[in-house]
Formats: structure tokens, C-alpha cells, sequence
């Protein structure tokens, strides 16, 4: 199968970028000195970790533990609370061990959170999977996702479609409990064109016709997975900021997505998916977010987002 290099043009399209004048062990020893400071300064420790790139921020971990002699995320997470503690820890993986992290979380305890999954699943490039990968080496989700190839190509094969179809109904509604193993291996190997067939070819298999079919809770874990997967193939930062709109949109508090989604694009897209947003919702992401926050954690996410 063909290698995807997933060209969406993101390169290059983050908010953080490395630091120039970047010290290692200048940036532990200002950390220490805000970890033990009265009361902890916040601030000085948003600062620091927002304003280095995610590779400078292992450097400085690494320094933290020659200097100090204790790791750096166990002296942050004893000094903070709350979401910046989540968003600075997040900020000190790199991003295979935070995805590995997010999926962990998404699989653990009752139920799964399918939407964290179908997140990264359906928008990490097939080198953030192989990179997950060897972070995430337990769960069925993982060992499932034989190979990180996605198929490029717009060819639709409708017997492998037609096969795909029984696949997804004989490991989902035909059984008691999903079997997301193959609903991963299908939805994140097959290209866009071949999915949307293999959805419609789902009614021959279901005793309900797929507009009948939307509400039962498989068919919308199917539905949420391919709509996620075809968005990401079209335009990933849009995808993005329709996220965040959501999370926002006044249903309620959705911090984790926030947090998920401006950590792990940081890097990677999220100047771009601050113009799509602008665009789509004819708002700034910066002010939505800024309505919907508050204190340490509104100030990180905002120095994140950047003006």
C-alpha cells in the first residue's frame, strides 16, 4: 500500500515556535525558581514552556533532572492544579506521548470516549501513528492499526467495499459490544472516496436503512468516525476549529477538548486553524476562548493561541 505523506500543507503552520535564544539549563533553573517561589509563579512558568518548542521543552526536562535531580513533570504537577496542571503536562510530552496519553484516557474505566479516538485516529499523519505506536504499545486500539498507510488514491474497489461493510456490521451491531479493532483497521487504511461507498453499502447488512440508522449508537460511532476521517482529508483545520467551536458553543464546559486540541496543534496547524476559524464563525478563536476561560488556564490557552 502507498505511503501517505498527508499533504495538507500545515507544515510550518503553528503558533509555538523554538526559542532563539534557548538555554536549557538557564530555562530549568528559571522554572525551579518559580516552582518554589510563595504561593508558585504561574506565570513565569507559562511563559517559559509556551514560548519553547516542543523539542526545546525535552531539553529542559532533561536539564531540570541533571540540575535539580527530579523530573520536571513531578515538581510541575505537585506545584499546579487543575487544567493549567493538565495543559502544562501535556506541553512536556512530546506529541507521541501525548497522544498515546489522550488514548490511554479515551479507553480506560466504562465506555469509551469514541470522539478522542476518532480525533486522533481519523488526523494524525501515518508517522504521528507509527511514532504513537511505539509509545502505545498495549490495548487492542493500537495493536489493531496493522499498518500507518492510508490509501491516497480516490479508487473505489466495491467488492472490498462490499466486504468492509460486513466487516463494520458483523464487528459492531450484529454483536454485543463493538469490536473497534476492525472499525480502526477499516477507517483509518481506506481512502475517503471508498469509505463514503462502503457507508452506503452498510444498509444492505443493517435492518435499518442508514437515514433510519443515524440515532442507534453504533451508527453514529460509524457515521462520527467516516465524517471525521473524510473532513480530515479535506481540510484537517477546518475540522479543527469546528471542534473548537463546539466545545464552546454553550453546551456546557468542554475544557478537555480545548486543552487537547491547542496542545497537540500547537506545533503543527493552529495558526491555520485560527484563520479557518475566523473565516467560519466570523469571530477570532482568540476572543471565543477568552469569553469561555478563565484565570491561569484562560492565560495559557491564550498564549498559546497567540494574538
Amino acid at each position: 500500500m502507498q505511503e501517505n505523506t498527508v499533504q495538507d500543507n500545515t507544515e510550518g503552520q503553528g503558533t509555538v515556535k523554538p526559542f532563539a535564544q534557548f538555554d536549557a539549563a538557564t530555562d530549568a533553573g528559571v522554572l525551579d525558581k518559580a516552582i518554589k517561589a510563595k504561593g508558585v509563579d504561574e506565570l513565569t512558568i507559562i511563559e517559559t514552556l509556551v514560548r519553547r518548542s516542543n523539542a526545546q521543552r525535552q531539553q529542559i526536562k532533561a536539564a531540570y533532572q541533571k540540575t535539580i535531580g527530579k523530573p520536571l513533570d513531578v515538581a510541575l504537577k505537585a506545584a499546579l492544579k487543575g487544567e493549567l496542571e493538565e495543559v502544562v503536562l501535556g506541553l512536556l510530552m512530546t506529541p507521541a506521548q501525548y497522544d498515546s496519553f489522550l488514548l490511554h484516557g479515551a479507553m480506560k474505566g466504562l465506555g469509551t470516549d469514541e470522539e478522542t479516538l476518532v480525533e486522533i485516529l481519523a488526523s494524525r499523519t501515518n508517522k504521528e501513528i507509527r511514532e504513537i505506536k511505539q509509545v502505545f504499545k498495549q490495548g487492542n486500539i493500537i495493536a489493531s492499526y496493522h499498518t500507518a498507510a492510508r490509501s491516497e488514491d480516490n479508487v473505489v474497489q466495491e467488492e472490498l467495499a462490499d466486504k468492509d461493510a460486513r466487516a463494520l456490521y458483523e464487528a459492531g451491531e450484529k454483536r454485543k459490544g463493538t469490536d473497534c479493532g476492525v472499525f480502526i483497521d477499516i477507517l483509518t487504511s481506506r481512502n475517503a472516496c471508498h469509505l463514503r461507498r462502503v457507508f452506503q453499502l452498510y444498509s444492505k447488512y443493517s435492518k435499518v436503512d442508514v437515514a433510519k440508522a443515524i440515532d442507534l449508537e453504533l451508527k453514529g460511532d460509524i457515521e462520527t468516525c467516516l465524517i471525521a476521517v473524510v473532513k480530515c482529508a479535506g481540510n484537517k483545520s477546518a475540522f479543527f476549529a469546528d471542534k473548537l467551536n463546539l466545545a464552546m458553543k454553550g453546551s456546557g464546559y468542554k475544557g478537555k477538548i480545548l486543552t487537547r486540541i491547542l496542545v497537540s496543534r500547537s506545533e503543527i496547524d493552529l495558526a491555520k486553524i485560527k484563520q479557518e476559524y475566523q473565516n467560519k464563525f466570523g469571530k477570532s478563536l482568540y476572543q471565543d476562548i477568552q469569553d469561555d476561560t478563565k484565570g491561569d488556564y484562560e492565560t495559557i490557552l491564550l498564549a498559546l493561541c497567540g494574538q
